[in-house]
């Protein structure tokens, strides 16, 4: 089934058909088509074991999917898991974690330029973890490591931005920065899909597509 919202301006910046995953002993997504909207905010939702992450995981590229197609065309991609799936003891500082979404336009062994530089710096002031820059990740707060791998992501300055719970388990202060990040984003141009049980964010949502037992329900269109 294709999600399309009659009231949707933007064309498709990401366009899924078929995807299918399987694990050892279960299928984690069956039959999802799905097409993002461009310039947009997409909210994945629904219960746990769904499917969600493995979705978003296959969305960003990182896992690939057992049968289906993914078409982004030649747009680059940034993703931020869930801070539970990295790794807090990481030897690395949080202009080091930062620093990785350069990566994806220079390579791990290329030379960062001043416009990379300006653009971790930026993402970092954004996210309210700048003065942390030289702080070991593993010191940090849970708030600050999760604001500090969104900053990875957007220094990034993706085509399209796809967040794992990017506000869940946030204090109000670190959740209002992460929104505004993610709203900066779109206005920006980008494309940002992110799983979320966050009520404001569903609620600000151009588009909301409900994923249960590994499969796509009908969407809603979040309330006026």
């Amino acid at each position: 089934m294709v999600i399309v919202i009659p009231r949707d301006p933007h064309p498709p910046a990401l366009r899924a058909r078929g995807l299918r995953v399987e694990f050892p002993g279960t299928v984690a997504l069956h039959d999802v088509d799905l097409d993002v909207s461009g310039a947009a905010l997409t909210v994945v939702v629904g219960p746990n074991g769904a499917g969600k992450s493995t979705l978003l995981e296959v969305l960003a590229g990182a896992r690939r999917p057992t049968a289906g197609t993914l078409d982004v065309g030649d747009r680059s991609r940034a993703f931020v898991p869930q801070r539970a799936a990295v790794g807090e003891h990481l030897p690395l500082t949080a202009r080091d974690v930062a620093t990785v979404g350069a990566w994806g336009s220079v390579g791990p062994f290329g030379r960062l330029t001043r416009a990379h530089r300006d653009a971790i710096d930026l993402a970092m002031r954004r996210l309210d973890v700048a003065h942390l820059a030289r702080h070991p990740f593993s010191s940090l707060s849970g708030g600050q490591r999760q604001r500090t791998l969104l900053a990875q992501g957007l220094a990034r300055r993706a085509d399209i931005l796809l967040l794992d719970e990017p506000t869940t388990g946030l204090d109000a202060a670190s959740a209002d920065l992460n929104h505004a990040a993610i709203d900066d984003e779109i206005r920006r141009g980008a494309t940002v899909v992110c799983v979320s049980h966050d009520d404001r964010l569903i609620a600000r949502a151009d588009r909301v597509v409900r994923l249960e037992a590994g499969g796509v329900r009908p969407a809603y269109e979040p309330a006026p």
